[in-house]
Order: C-alpha cells, then sequence, then structure tokens
C-alpha cells in the first residue's frame, strides 16, 4: 500500500498556487472559528499545527476561537451563531453536521470544510471544481474505500460471507449520499461474493442493540461507516465487539491504537496540513468560492496484532507489510 501526498481530486489548479515560506510572514492577527461535533481536540486533526508551518502562530498573530459541541449536534446552530458574532475572519469545521450549521449561520465569512463525507450531496456546495459561494475545503469521500475495507476483512477472516454494516442514518444531510454510499457497499459486496447487513444507530445508547442483531443474524464481520457520533463512540464500539468477538474494520486510524482491530481511511494528519493550506490562502485575499474541493488520495492502513490474536485471527504477512502502523 503505497504511501501518497494529498492533492486535488477534481483538478490541478492549486499545484500551480505560489508557494508560501516562512520570507511571507502574515502581516495582521488573524481571528478563525473552529467548529467541530467532536468532544475535544484531536492530536491527529489539527489545522493549527498547519497554519504554524505557514507562519501563522497562535498567541502572536493568530487568535482560534474553539467551540466544541460534545457529539451534540443540537448545539452547532447557536455554537456557528456565537462564532458569526466575534465576527472571525473565517470558520474551519470539522464534520458534515458541523459545516450545515457554519453554512445556515452566514453566507459571508468564508468557511473550510473538514471530515465532510459529501460537500456536493449534502447540498455544500453547487461544484466540486468551483465550489462558489463563501464554501470550501476538502472531503473525505474516495472511490474504492468501502471496497478495500471489505477486501481487508475478507482477507483476514476466513470463510467469512456476510458482514454488518454499523452506520448513522442522516448524518450526510441528504438521502441520496447515504443510499449512493450504500450501493456502494452493496457492489463491492457482491463482487467479493459477499452478504451485506446494515444497521443503523443514531445514538451511543444503540450500539448494544445493533451488537446484538449482529449476533443474532450470525454476522462474521462488521464495517463501520464515518460518522462523527461513530467515532465519538469508538471505545465502546471497540468493547462490544470484543464481546461480541467480531472483527471490525474502521475508517479512523485511531481505533486500533484503542483496541480495534484494523483501520484504513484517509490520512487526517495529511488532510489537516492541506486544510491549512485554504485557511492561509483565503487569509492573504482568495475567493473560497474560487478554491477547489479536495478529495484525499492518502491512505492509512493500521493493524492491531494483539487483538487479532484474542480473536483467534492470522494477519498475512503481506498485509503486515503494507500497514502504515502496526500495533503489537
Amino acid at each position: 500500500m503505497e504511501r501518497r501526498t494529498f492533492i486535488p481530486g477534481v483538478t490541478l489548479g492549486l499545484l500551480t498556487l505560489p508557494r508560501v515560506g516562512r520570507a511571507q510572514q502574515p502581516r495582521k492577527t488573524a481571528r478563525i472559528g473552529a467548529l467541530s461535533l467532536s468532544s475535544g481536540p484531536n492530536p491527529n486533526m489539527d489545522i493549527v499545527a498547519g497554519l504554524r508551518e505557514l507562519g501563522w502562530i497562535e498567541g502572536q498573530n493568530l487568535v482560534v476561537e474553539y467551540r466544541w459541541a460534545a457529539g451534540r449536534e443540537d448545539r452547532l446552530p447557536a455554537l456557528a451563531a456565537d462564532l458569526v458574532r466575534l465576527k472571525v475572519d473565517l470558520i474551519v469545521t470539522s464534520s458534515t453536521p458541523a459545516a450545515r450549521a457554519a453554512k445556515q449561520a452566514t453566507a459571508t465569512i468564508p468557511i473550510v470544510v473538514t471530515f465532510v463525507a459529501d460537500p456536493l450531496g449534502s447540498g455544500l456546495v453547487a461544484s466540486l471544481a468551483r465550489p462558489g459561494g463563501n464554501i470550501t475545503g476538502l472531503t473525505t469521500l474516495a472511490a474504492g474505500l468501502v471496497a478495500k475495507r471489505l477486501e481487508l476483512l475478507k482477507g483476514v477472516v476466513p470463510g467469512v460471507n456476510r458482514i454488518a454494516a454499523l452506520l448513522e442514518p442522516g448524518v450526510y444531510g441528504e438521502h441520496t449520499t447515504m443510499r449512493s454510499m450504500r450501493e456502494e457497499t452493496e457492489a463491492a459486496a457482491r463482487a467479493l461474493g459477499l452478504q451485506m447487513h446494515f444497521l443503523e444507530a443514531r445514538r451511543p445508547d444503540e450500539l448494544t442493540r445493533a451488537f446484538t442483531s449482529m449476533a443474532e443474524a450470525r454476522d462474521g464481520a462488521v464495517l463501520i461507516f464515518p460518522s462523527p457520533m461513530l467515532f465519538e463512540a469508538r471505545r465502546e464500539i471497540v468493547a462490544l465487539a470484543a464481546r461480541s468477538r467480531l472483527p471490525v474494520v474502521y475508517p479512523w486510524r485511531e481505533v486500533p491504537e484503542a483496541g480495534g482491530l484494523m483501520a484504513y481511511g484517509t490520512n487526517f494528519p495529511a488532510m489537516y496540513r492541506r486544510a491549512a493550506t485554504y485557511v492561509d490562502r483565503i487569509l492573504k485575499g482568495a475567493r473560497p468560492g474560487d478554491l477547489p474541493i479536495e478529495q484525499p488520495t492518502t491512505f492509512d492502513l493500521s493493524i492491531n496484532l494483539k487483538t487479532a490474536k484474542t480473536l483467534g485471527l492470522v494477519i498475512p504477512q503481506s498485509l503486515l507489510q503494507r500497514a502504515d502502523q502496526v500495533i503489537e
């Protein structure tokens, strides 16, 4: 699995933008808002580190107003409105619900979105190549991710033929987005000779019921769909998977670090470094609507060998050699 760099997914236009080095120091103090559905900072999703490399130093020429919703989607509109009242120069959002709340709160303050599955399908922008309006940024949507995760499960779970897919309904805003993701999953499963069993969880207290349904259906493994709620509840999911003795593939590398079996997904540190270049460009005068939405091409494979051993699984050596992170 070859490591690649983050490049624009829909256009090469940004590759021609001038590089910004330390010789071009920002002239004024910028105040940006950071709106997230999470409960607090995540070192793998740190845009401030990327801004520091571009000369924006928090406490010197950069002020960041953090607003955390702690998993409460209903709090996002008020938090977004608060950032608008502060007249921040720009808002960075993490997750589709946070991006929607920011869009509803302002049509003038630039918004840089991150951790958004489908900015086009969820109605955030009119086009990936030329978003228009006040929104641009990066999407986590990339072709082939679901197929790759299913392929990984089939490769490490001998004889598996039925896989559960756990998702949070409504998280992407538009029903068509979730439908297309389910259709992509079903097509990938058919190509691998697998049957899919879709289950929904809107809140953490519904996860136990979901895993009980998996056991009753005799599912052999589990695929987790990306969602803010499921990310926040990742430790609970790891515990339920261990109790049910179910192999699970996740979209976030943090989960194997917390005891999950394996993860394959977007390299978030790389994505947030790219997001920092968007913030830098906009603070220096670029119009967000002219900057294309980027799709990821950098992905991480993480494997927890201790969890594999507990489940009685043997990870093929060829897969271990391709992994970016192996936890022993």
